[in-house]
Parts: C-alpha cells; structure tokens; sequence
C-alpha cells in the first residue's frame, strides 16, 4: 500500500469517517509489515504534532542590557 494511502485511511480514522470498505483495507494492512510501519509513522507524526500544538516551544527570553 502507497504512503499516501496509508496517510489517508488514518485521517479518516482519526476523524471517524471510514467507510466499511476504508476500514476493511485497514485492518488488511495490518498484516502487512511495510503498510504497518507506514500506519506507525503516520500516527507518530499526528501525534507528535498534537504535542507541539498543546506544548509550543517557548519564545527565547529577549536578552536584557545592564547599565
């Protein structure tokens, strides 16, 4: 299965909108080492950017002048 649709099945996933055919794929691929390991990189980017949204690096302190 393609990267871009192992992409797509887990957007559908995520968003509770997968077919019966969609998840019948899905599942399929589970079994499927190389569609396996793209379903793990697709989550662990989302998830990964879930995490930068809640917790965004935080701004630099701007430098302070001593007198």
């Amino acid at each position: 299965m393609a990267n871009q649709g192992s992409r797509y099945l887990i957007k559908q996933l995520l968003n509770n909108k997968l077919s019966r055919a969609e998840l019948d794929e899905f599942l399929a691929g589970l079994h499927d080492d190389q569609t396996r390991q793209a379903y793990s990189d697709v989550l662990e980017t989302y998830f990964n950017q879930l995490i930068t949204q809640q917790n965004p690096s935080p701004e630099p302190d701007a430098p302070t002048s001593s007198d």
